[in-house]
C-alpha cells in the first residue's frame, strides 16, 4: 500500500507538466501559421482587339508555400470566358460586343490571402483601323443674278469607303439640294435678290462629320449694261416729191416687241444719221426710226430692226 500511494502521487505530480508542455507547443505553433507567403500574379493583358479577332490572356501566378490556388474577375466582359482554375480571360469578339470595357481586375487566392492585377481596359473595335472623318471640299460661288442659275456640287470621300450623305444649314429658298451629292442649286427670282448666309454644308459617314466653311450668296439683280448702234438715211424729200428743207430731227422708237415700241428717243439734230441706245436689258430689242420737222410734219416709221443683248 505505501509502494502504490507513492507512485500514484508520482503521476499526479508529472501530470501538470505534461499539460503544461502542450499548452506551450500550442502557442509556439500559432504565430507560425501567420507568416505563411500571400500568393503572386503577374502579367500583360491585351487592351484593343479587333471584330472577329480571338482574345487571350493567361497570368502567371504562383503560391511560395505550393498552395492550391483559384482566380476570381471583377467586370468581366460579356463576350469573354474567364477560367477560375487558370484566370485565362478568352473568347472572339464579336459585333455585337464593340465598345469599352473597364475597369477589369484579375485577382489569385490561396484562401487565406490574395493578390490582384492593375485593373485595365479592353476595347473592341469595328474594323481593323480607328474610323476616320470623311473628306470634303470645294469653292462654292458667292454670287448670281437674279434669273441666273446657281449650281454647286462639293467634293467628298471616306477613307474606309463608307457611304456618305450631306447635309445643309441656312439653305436659300430659292435653291434646291440634294442629300446624295451634295449639289445646291436653284434660279433665283427678282424677288429674290439680297444676300443668303452663313450656308454650311455637311458631309458625314454615317459617325463623324466634316464641312465646308461657312459661306454667303449674294443675288443681285441684271445688269443693264447692253447697246444698240442704230443708223439711217437722212429723208431729202416730202411724202408729196418736193424738197425737204426743214428736217429738224428723229425719233427712235425701240422695245422688247416688235409690235409694241413702247420706249422713245428724241434725237434733236438733222444732221446725225448714227446713235447708239444705251442702258439694255438682256433679251431681244426691236427698233424704228421716225423723222420729223419744224412745221411739226413727222414721217412713218422706218423698216422694224432687231438686235439681241447678251
Amino acid at each position: 500500500m505505501p509502494t502504490s500511494i507513492k507512485n500514484a502521487r508520482a503521476r499526479a505530480a508529472r501530470v501538470p507538466t505534461i499539460a503544461f508542455a502542450l499548452s506551450l507547443f500550442a502557442v509556439l505553433l500559432a504565430p507560425l501559421c501567420a507568416f505563411a507567403a500571400a500568393p503572386t500574379i503577374s502579367g500583360t493583358p491585351t487592351t484593343a482587339v479587333t471584330v472577329g479577332t480571338y482574345y487571350y490572356f493567361l497570368p502567371a501566378a504562383r503560391d511560395a508555400d505550393g498552395n492550391t490556388l483559384t482566380f476570381s474577375i471583377q467586370n468581366k466582359p460579356s463576350f469573354l470566358a474567364f477560367s477560375t482554375s487558370t484566370g485565362r480571360l478568352s473568347n472572339t469578339a464579336t459585333k455585337a460586343s464593340v465598345g469599352t470595357y473597364s475597369n477589369i481586375v484579375i485577382k489569385v487566392s490561396d484562401g487565406v490571402s490574395s493578390a490582384a492585377l492593375p485593373a485595365f481596359s479592353i476595347t473592341v473595335n469595328g474594323s481593323g483601323t480607328t474610323n476616320k472623318p470623311p473628306v470634303i471640299s470645294g469653292t462654292p460661288s458667292t454670287s448670281v443674278k437674279s434669273g441666273s442659275a446657281y449650281a454647286f456640287t462639293p467634293t467628298a470621300s471616306d477613307p474606309e469607303g463608307k457611304p456618305l450623305t450631306f447635309s445643309i444649314t441656312n439653305k436659300p429658298a430659292w435653291a434646291a439640294f440634294s442629300t446624295t451629292t451634295g449639289k445646291l442649286s436653284g434660279t433665283p427670282s427678282s424677288a429674290q435678290t439680297g444676300t443668303y448666309s452663313n450656308i454650311s454644308i455637311k458631309v458625314s459617314d454615317g459617325s463623324l462629320t466634316a464641312s465646308l466653311p461657312a459661306f454667303a450668296i449674294v443675288v443681285s439683280t441684271t445688269t443693264t449694261t447692253g447697246s444698240a448702234t442704230l443708223s439711217w438715211t437722212p429723208p431729202t424729200r416730202n411724202t408729196d416729191g418736193s424738197t425737204l428743207t426743214d428736217l429738224a430731227g428723229y425719233r427712235i422708237l425701240y422695245g422688247t416687241s416688235a409690235s409694241s415700241l413702247t420706249q422713245t428717243l428724241q434725237v434733236a439734230n438733222p444732221g446725225i444719221s448714227r446713235y447708239v441706245v444705251e442702258n439694255l436689258a438682256a433679251g431681244t430689242w426691236y427698233f424704228s426710226v421716225r423723222a420729223y420737222s419744224t412745221g411739226g410734219g413727222e414721217s412713218s416709221s422706218s423698216n422694224t430692226a432687231s438686235t439681241s443683248v447678251p
